[in-house]
């Protein structure tokens, strides 16, 4: 399942490629794309866990990048 994102706060290029790397990893995520320019994330994953996977997200982004905010579009 796809989710897309608007996300808010990104300073860089590179730190979106340290995010998008960061949430790649966590369990359930089978790929994550974040967009610096268009301030966009497009995360694909378990549709059985969704909630779960963005809950981790929203950690992995406080932990990496605390100015940073994630909403679902």
């Amino acid at each position: 399942m796809k989710s897309k994102f608007k996300v808010k706060g990104l300073d860089c290029a590179n730190c979106a490629a340290e995010l998008e790397r960061a949430i790649q990893k966590l369990e359930g995520v089978v790929s994550a794309n974040i967009s610096f320019m268009t301030e966009r994330m497009e995360l694909e994953h378990d549709e059985t866990k969704k909630e779960e996977i963005i809950q981790k997200v929203k950690k992995v982004i406080k932990k990496e990048e605390p100015d940073v905010t994630i909403e679902e579009v």
